[in-house]
């Protein structure tokens, strides 16, 4: 190996991944044949990024790209929760280098370890139906408390809905993002956002600090959520939703994928309904999801004891953060409430209670500043 692609020069690689026309491929082969640096690597660059990369190498402190690589980092040392991965870091995710593009670098904020555990991709439309939101939070919460880490995209709907299930149970949830890790996006999942890095969880981007989201990010940063994973659970998804893409992904990365049948007549449902036509495993429960991913390799425990756990068995309590704890009402309806509206009646399923008291606990909530009301249901505060 080089001295290039040692974690001591983290410069040169990360300059590398910035050079226009120097795709993940390139980048990946070239570090697969490990020619000579720099001029083994310079020669087989595109000349206009041959010519950068000299430029950045023989003239320290001159240029564009040198300005670019020292910004980036610069929001390195801002935290020790700020993380560069390259490919040789200890942290780097292994199952990554099975993908034919996998992303040269990683951009991380929060705690490494949640990229330890083997996960499950989470992912769905945006706009999902009150089902598909209670769906998307059941069974994130249950893969979380089984001892899967939960992976999604933080978008709206379906993603949102996973990372809060993730949460609740106390469980490690990873955010790959389609913009920079600083840039909040979309701006409604503030609270979201600060409470996984609270929590333990990870926000992860191929794309340096700073980088706005574009739409052609989220397809690519599709297969980074997929390639993360043992396999996919597709909740809700239309025809033309991106979530489509992170299934074809998954079947081409050799993953396990996973769809929730739907009612014929819910638009919402057809990709679902498509994808299980193509293949994808129909499942209805968490205990169909444990059977099929390959647990063993990765110590977990036993399928009986992690479907018993999700049921109301006991599991080994997680740490919280104090201050998150600390800032939580007594009142434990709280729980059942995150940043999307949840229904009074999945409120009801929930807790078993009657809706007459559930309405006056809402109201004692909504008072001390916990809780609103919305269309659609009620939704989580920070008082």
């Amino acid at each position: 190996m080089t001295e290039l692609m040692k974690p001591s020069m983290p410069r040169h690689w990360l300059a590398l991944s910035m050079l226009p026309r120097v795709g993940a491929k390139r980048l990946m082969a070239l570090r697969q044949i490990a020619p000579g640096w720099p001029e083994g690597w310079l020669a087989r660059l595109p000349a206009e990024a041959a010519q950068m990369m000299r430029h950045y190498l023989q003239m320290p402190g001159q240029g564009p790209l040198h300005a670019r690589v020292e910004a980036a980092m610069a929001w390195l040392e801002q935290s020790p929760q700020h993380h560069l991965l390259t490919p040789d870091h200890p942290a780097w995710p292994a199952m990554l280098d099975e993908l034919p593009d996998p992303p040269p670098v990683l951009w991380a904020w929060g705690a490494l370890e949640a990229l330890s555990l083997p996960a499950l991709a989470v992912v769905g439309t945006r706009r999902p139906t009150r089902e598909g939101q209670d769906n998307a939070w059941r069974f994130a919460r249950d893969m979380a408390g089984a001892g899967y880490g939960v992976v999604s995209g933080l978008a709206l709907g379906v993603d949102g809905c996973a990372h809060h299930g993730a949460l609740e149970a106390r469980g490690a949830t990873v955010a790959v993002l389609g913009c920079g890790v600083d840039v909040l996006y979309p701006r409604t999942h503030a609270r979201l956002r600060q409470q996984l890095l609270d929590q333990g969880g990870l926000l992860l981007s191929e794309h340096p600090p700073g980088t706005r989201a574009h739409p052609q990010h989220f397809p690519r940063r599709n297969r980074i959520i997929t390639g993360l994973s043992l396999g996919v659970l597709v909740v809700e998804a239309a025809m033309a939703s991106g979530s489509l893409v992170s299934a074809r992904l998954a079947m081409e990365q050799n993953r396990e994928v996973f769809a929730l049948p739907g009612s014929l007549h819910n638009p919402q449902a057809r990709g679902c309904l498509w994808l299980i036509r193509e293949g994808a495993r129909l499942v209805t429960s968490l205990e169909e999801i444990l059977q099929e991913l390959p647990e063993r390799q990765w110590g977990i425990a036993p399928l009986a004891s992690a479907v018993a756990t999700c049921q109301g068995g006991q599991q080994a309590p997680r740490t919280p953060d104090t201050a998150v704890q600390d800032k939580r009402p007594e009142d434990p309806l709280w729980q059942s409430l995150y940043d999307t509206p949840v229904p009074v009646d999945a409120l009801v399923e929930r807790t078993g209670e009657s809706i007459a008291a559930l309405q006056s606990r809402l109201l004692m909530l909504e008072l001390d500043g916990w809780a609103a009301q919305v269309a659609g249901g009620w939704v989580r505060r920070l008082a």
